[in-house]
């Protein structure tokens, strides 16, 4: 995450919205919690979710991960106030938002928490694309928890961000939902954190190389399962 706040800076952002799923699959939680502590705006995602009340649907591996992130934001070694502010900022996190004219989920507008948008629903269910199309009041919606950056478009189809010109995505011209990808797990193949940046009408697709190794050997240093760490590596 500090990598990618650090090309935010760079690129002149004004303002900051995460999309959820802060913390649960990653070594260190409570300073990730921190550090999205004043964005603009902070939704729920699934797995902050499973960390306030209890990880339904997930696997073990998954569970095991919400598991130890509770016991990480209880440590006995921190204070209760410095517990008590992480705690808070999930309890503040919003499950889904309006934001101008754009419509901001951490799943889908339609089930913003966790109902999954995937490549494949284009061909494989393309009444749902349909549905969740006709569930949001505005022309763009912004989602993440399937970690695959893209848009998808009427008709329905996903375009990837390297089918765009650019890496640019014009807004407006019909209805779309776009997945930003994931600051800390990408699983597009891609292993550098992915996020865009929207100016007016135009979402710019950017992706931000980081010390993975470094976030690997603190992936080891806990009892966290090895494929999420071995996942950072290969992007999936």
């Amino acid at each position: 995450m500090r990598a990618v706040l650090e090309d935010c800076s760079a690129q002149g952002v004004e303002q900051i919205v995460g999309l959820g799923d802060i913390i649960g699959y990653g070594p260190d939680p409570r300073e990730c919690l921190l550090m999205c502590k004043d964005f603009s705006v902070n939704l729920m995602g699934n797995h902050e979710e499973a960390v306030l009340f209890d990880p339904i649907g997930f696997n073990p591996r998954a569970r095991a991960a919400v598991e130890w992130t509770k016991q990480q934001l209880m440590s006995p070694e921190y204070t209760r106030e410095e517990n008590g502010v992480l705690w808070q900022i999930l309890d503040s996190m919003k499950v889904s938002h309006t934001l101008g004219d754009v419509f901001l989920a951490h799943g889908t507008p339609r089930e913003p928490t966790r109902e999954y948008l995937f490549v494949q629903d284009c061909t494989e269910d393309p009444a749902k694309v349909e549905s969740i199309f006709d569930s949001f009041p505005t022309h763009t919606a912004f989602v993440g928890h399937t970690h695959v950056a893209g848009v998808f478009v009427d008709g329905p189809r996903f375009i990837s961000p390297d089918q765009l010109e650019d890496g640019v995505h014009i807004c407006g011209t019909g209805k779309s939902v776009i997945n930003v990808g994931s600051v800390g797990q990408p699983r597009d193949g891609d292993p550098r954190s992915s996020y865009v940046i929207i100016e007016e009408n135009k979402v710019q697709f950017r992706r931000v190389e980081y010390p993975i190794e470094e976030t690997v050997k603190r992936f080891r240093a806990t009892p966290l399962p090895e494929n999420l760490a071995l996942r950072l590596v290969e992007g999936r």
